[in-house]
Parts: C-alpha cells; structure tokens; sequence
C-alpha cells in the first residue's frame, strides 16, 4: 500500500507539473526557463561550457527579440559617459542577421558621442539611455538639446537620435518618454528626430527602400521602427528623399549640348579643392564653410555649423573623400557654389561585421576598387547665382567626372520633400528617381512630464 501511495504521489506531482507547464503556454506565450542563473555573466571554465553559454544567450535573446517572451520587467536607464562604449556595442545586437546593415566603424562612433572633443556639444547637450529586461539590453536612444537650433529658428524643439530596439511597443514608449522627460525638463516642447546627433549629421528613418544596404552616411533600421514610432504618438514633420541617378537615363546628346551652352554663356568653369596645400585646403574650407551657412539658410532645420564643427567635419571627410569629386563651380571667374560627393565605401564597410578599425581598413584597400556608385552629400549654389544653370552643370560635371572612372550610378540625398528647385532639377534635369524616403518625426512632450513607472513597465507578448 505505501509503495503505491507513494506511486500515485509521484503520478499527481507529474500530473501538476505538467498542468503547470501546459498553463505557461496556454495564451500562446512560448516560455523557454534556462536554469543558469548568472552563469552566463562567470568565467566558463571549459571551451565546450563557453560554446553552451554561448548558445543559450542567443536563444535568450531571440525571444526577446522576437517578441516571445515571458512577463518580465523593463528599465530604462540614464547611462554615464563612461558606459558610452556599451551603448555603442548595443547596436550589434539589433543587426545580426540583417545583410543590409552596414556596421558602423567604432572609431568613428567614439569619437562622434564624445562629449568633450565633438564640438557640437559646446552648444548641446546629450544623454544616453538603455533600456533593459531580463538583465539583457533591448533598447537604446539619445536625448539632444541643440542649443544653436533653437536660437535659430526662436523654438524649443529637442531631438532624439541613435535610436534602436527590439520589435515591442512598450520598449519603443518606454525610450521615447524617457527621452521626452528628460527634454520637456529642460524646457523643449517637442520633441524631433531621429537625428544622430544633428542635421548635419545622419538623420531620418528610413520608410521606404529596405531592398539594400543604405549608402555611405545614411541611416538604416528595420522596417517595424515606423509603426514603433507612430504607436509611440510621434508624426510625419518632414521626409527625405533620396535620388538615384544613373548614366543611361540623364546623359544624352541634348543635355550635353543645353549644358555646353550655358557654361559658355555664363562663362561657367570648375575648380577642384586643393587637398595636398595644408594652407589652401583651408581657404577653400572657409569657402565651402561661407556658401554652405549661406545657401542653406533658408532650408527647414538648418542650423550654421560653427568653425570648429566644420573643420571638425572636414577633417573627417578628408579621410575618405576623393579630390576628383569636391570641387567648386565658378561663373565669370567668382565662386558660385560647390560639391561635396563621396564614394560610397559602404559597398567595402559592409564585409566589416565587427565594426573594427583593422577589418575596415583592410576592406576599404581591397575592395575600393569595385565601388560602383557615388553619393552627392552637397550640391549648393548661392542664392545671387540661381537661375544661372550653375547647378545643373554641376550635376553634368560630376556624372562626368565619375563616368571617368567607370562610376555610373549617383545617390543625391538628402533632399527635403518640399525643396521645389532641387526636387524639380533632379526629376526633370537629371531625370532621377526617388528610390527612397526618410522621416523626420514630431511629437508634443508636453503629455510626457506626467509621472510614469518606467522601471516596472513591462513589455507587450
């Protein structure tokens, strides 16, 4: 009798268990339990215990990312500078099966987040945010006060940037309003972006166009972070279009000759920017400085560049940018405007997963040469010179100059949606197409000062 006792015990704890693992799944919430503890943040003390660790970190951050998960609780922190790398690193997690993404060179995002040596923030201000579950990292965004902005354009706008999460609406609420109190506590009204760190930086979310990877300096992400954003209650401010522009559709004997005409008319000649002279590589900076705060002005969100962002700039673009395709465009012998176009080097970045400054060096000396398209960053024409045909000879310049060296395909980007003059010179002119479209996003953060539970919102399943 006790043997049997004994049995039928195990048989209804059996019995409970099951009952207790069957209820787990019964809303369709798919609950995997690991038993390791923090086993996975120890030392392994054998290659075959790290190669299992290993294995079930990326299963436990599938579920996450893929949005089966079990109930556990969200946090949203402010992070110091000094966890700046880890908030760079985060980025990784969000991309590792995507062919598209472009991994951003460390370096480079170092340098740009550092509060002390960018000089964009002696007149900005920035924090960083992560937000967690599980003690594992499904999100991040930036908070961005522009000081310069909005002594511009007299409002009280800030910025959100470098944003990236898992597919779950609660994580994207929980950043953005972490972002919007922070701002709306400084005084700012609304809140805009994504921009990475500004406007002259990347900027946008790509809406439109996920069929490639994205060309140098421009942003990608996934597909799912509009409906994020909109759930979020941020709107359309402004979209951006990119052009793509390719040799067998504008190039023709009647634009060679309609462009033939005006530069002999207007005396139209092209000066390329000394990049070997230290002395007059710094004039014709100053130069491209004054044209560019002069011909932008008018333009939705510009904000001047102060002297040291743009030397700052400039010498980041040094380091990549090919004499051949920065130069000036003059008419009767006085400086008109400019262009600033690129190889796009993402075409060799993107075989550099790690994001490293070895492998990328390695990958831009052996596969340069195969680089097929050039972006056109800045194309700009002083206001007295419109009308002139300056830019539409710019635009036949640099095709030509790229066709040179068996570059057939430009990228004009980015362009403002209601820029008329450029949209109607790209289409018409150059007879490009919009292949894809950026946004820029508002929302009131008046609603955001409420007091909100970050710490114990938990994600949607």
């Amino acid at each position: 009798m006790g043997e049997k006792a004994n049995g039928s015990e195990r048989a209804n704890k059996s019995e409970r268990a099951n009952k207790s693992e069957r209820a787990k799944r019964g809303n369709g919430v798919f609950c995997i339990e690991i038993n390791i503890g923090r086993s996975l943040l120890a030392p392994c003390c054998s290659l075959l215990e790290r190669i299992r660790c290993s294995i079930l970190h990326e299963i436990r951050y599938s579920l996450l990312s893929t949005r089966y998960f079990c109930d556990m609780p969200l946090t949203v922190k402010a992070i110091p500078p000094s966890q700046t790398n880890t908030f760079i690193d985060a980025q990784w997690l969000f991309y590792k099966n995507d062919p598209h993404w472009v991994a951003p060179m460390k370096m480079d995002r170092r340098k740009l987040l550092n509060v002390k040596k960018n000089p964009f923030f002696k007149h900005s201000e920035m924090q960083l945010f992560l937000a967690e579950s599980d003690g594992q990292i499904v999100g991040r965004i930036a908070a961005i006060t522009n000081a310069n902005h909005n002594e511009t354009h007299h409002d009280k706008v800030g910025f959100f940037g470098f944003y990236e999460s898992i597919n779950d609406k609660a994580v994207a609420k929980a950043l953005l309003d972490e972002a919007a109190k922070w701002l709306a506590e400084r005084g700012m009204d609304t809140m805009r972006g994504p921009v990475n760190p500004s406007f002259n930086d990347e900027s946008g979310l790509l809406i439109d166009g996920f069929d490639g990877p994205p060309v140098i300096l421009m942003t990608y992400n996934p597909p799912y972070y509009a409906e994020l954003f909109e759930s979020a209650g941020l709107h359309k401010a402004k979209d951006l279009y990119a052009y793509l522009l390719t040799m067998e559709k504008y190039r023709s004997e009647k634009l060679n000759r309609l462009v033939g005409l005006v530069k002999e008319r207007q005396q139209i000649t092209f000066r390329n920017v000394d990049f070997k002279n230290k002395a007059q590589f710094q004039k014709d900076v100053d130069l491209i400085k004054d044209m560019y705060n002069k011909a932008w002005q008018p333009n939705w969100g510009f904000v001047k560049m102060t002297d040291e962002e743009f030397n700052f700039l400039a010498a980041d673009l040094k380091q990549i940018a090919d004499p051949e395709y920065v130069f000036f465009v003059e008419v009767k012998g006085k400086s008109a405007g400019f262009i600033l176009a690129l190889p796009d080097i993402y075409q060799s970045l993107i075989h550099n997963r790690s994001g490293g400054t070895f492998g990328g060096v390695y990958h831009l000396l052996t596969k340069r040469k195969k680089i097929d398209l050039l972006r056109i960053i800045v194309l700009g024409v002083l206001p007295e010179y419109h009308g002139t045909g300056a830019d539409a000879a710019l635009y036949h310049e640099i095709g030509e100059r790229g066709a040179r060296r068996g570059i057939l395909r430009g990228e004009a980007s980015w362009i403002l949606e209601d820029n008329v003059m450029m949209n109607r010179g790209l289409t018409e002119t150059m007879k490009a197409d919009v292949y894809r479209t950026y946004r820029i996003y508002d929302r009131s953060i008046a609603a955001s000062t409420e007091d909100r539970a970050a710490n114990h919102l938990k994600p949607n399943t």
